[in-house]
C-alpha cells in the first residue's frame, strides 16, 4: 500500500509539472525577448560565462532579461536597481554596496551567488525565480499553506506579481529555446526525495548555531513570528531579554538560527512595514 501511494504521488507530481509551460508563444513575444538578448550580446556572453563557472544553467540569464531588460540603469518604483534589480537589503546581505547594484559585472557575480544559495535550498529553478522576486519568507508562507514544496502546488498562494514573473521567465525560456531545460529540471525535482519528503512547516528549534543582528523597537515580535512561521515563544526562548530591552532601550541584540536569520534579513523591510501598520 505504501508503494502504491508513493507511485500515485510521483505520477501526480509529474502531471503537475507538465502544467508549467509558456503562456505566450506569439511571434511578437519571441521577437521581443530575442531582440533584447541580441542587442546585448557581449553582456549576455559575460553573464553566461559567469554562470557556467558557478554551475548555473545559461537560461538564468533570462532572469536579468525579465528583471531589467538587461538595462543596468534600471530603477524600479520600489528602489530596486541594476540588471538584477537588487534591493539594498538583499545586496548588502551579499556584500554588494548600493552603488554597485548598477555595476553590470559586480552585480552579476553577486546574483550568481544568490541564485546558487536559492537553488541549494529549493532544488529547482522555477522556485528560485519565484523566491528571487518575492523573497524567501513569502515562499515559506505559500509552502506552509499548500503543505507542499512543489511550485505547482503552492503558486496560488504567492503574490500575483510573482506568479506573472514566473510566467515571463517561462516565456523567455521558450523564446531562447531553453524552456525544456527549465521544465526537465522541475520534473526531476518534483519526483525527487526532497519534494516527496514529508512536509514540515516549522523550522528547526535547535539553538546550536544562532546568528546575531540588531533589532529596534519599531519591529513587532508577533509580526516577525508570523512572517517566519514560528511561535513567538520560540523567538523569546532564543532572546529571553528581548522584550525588556526593546521597552527600556529601544533596541536589542537579536538572535535566530542561521536559516531563519537569512529569511529575516531578506524580508526585513517588509516585516518592518507590516509592524508599523499594526
Amino acid at each position: 500500500m505504501k508503494y502504491l501511494v508513493l507511485f500515485f504521488v510521483i505520477i501526480n507530481s509529474t502531471y503537475s509539472a507538465q502544467g508549467l509551460t509558456a503562456s505566450d508563444t506569439s511571434e511578437q513575444s519571441v521577437r521581443r525577448y530575442q531582440n533584447v538578448i541580441k542587442s546585448n550580446k557581449q553582456l549576455v556572453d559575460f553573464i553566461e560565462y559567469t554562470f557556467v563557472k558557478k554551475g548555473i544553467p545559461r537560461h538564468l540569464k533570462n532572469l536579468a532579461v525579465i528583471e531589467s531588460g538587461l538595462d543596468h540603469t534600471q530603477v524600479s518604483h520600489a528602489g530596486a536597481k541594476g540588471l538584477w534589480q537588487f534591493m539594498s537589503a538583499h545586496a548588502n546581505d551579499y556584500g554588494l554596496t548600493d552603488d554597485n547594484r548598477s555595476d553590470m559585472y559586480k552585480s552579476t557575480k553577486t546574483a550568481a551567488i544568490s541564485l546558487q544559495n536559492l537553488y541549494r535550498k529549493y532544488g529547482n529553478w522555477v522556485t528560485v525565480v519565484a523566491a528571487y522576486n518575492c523573497g524567501e519568507g513569502n515562499i515559506q508562507k505559500a509552502m506552509n499553506k499548500a503543505g507542499s514544496r512543489a511550485y505547482t502546488d503552492f503558486a496560488a498562494y504567492l503574490p500575483l506579481e510573482t506568479q506573472n514573473h514566473v510566467k515571463k521567465y517561462l516565456n523567455a525560456g521558450y523564446a531562447t529555446g531553453e524552456l525544456e531545460q527549465i521544465l526537465n529540471d522541475y520534473r526531476n525535482f518534483a519526483t525527487s526525495k526532497k519534494a516527496l519528503a514529508p512536509f514540515n512547516s516549522k523550522y528547526s528549534n535547535s539553538q546550536a548555531s544562532l546568528a546575531e543582528t540588531k533589532l529596534n523597537g519599531a519591529f513587532d515580535i508577533d509580526e516577525i513570528a508570523e512572517w517566519l512561521d514560528i511561535n513567538k515563544e520560540e523567538i523569546l526562548a532564543w532572546n529571553p531579554k528581548l522584550e525588556k530591552e526593546l521597552n527600556e532601550k529601544g533596541e536589542s541584540n537579536f538572535y535566530l538560527p542561521k536559516d531563519l536569520m537569512v529569511n529575516f534579513l531578506m524580508n526585513k523591510n517588509e516585516i518592518l512595514k507590516n509592524s508599523l501598520n499594526n
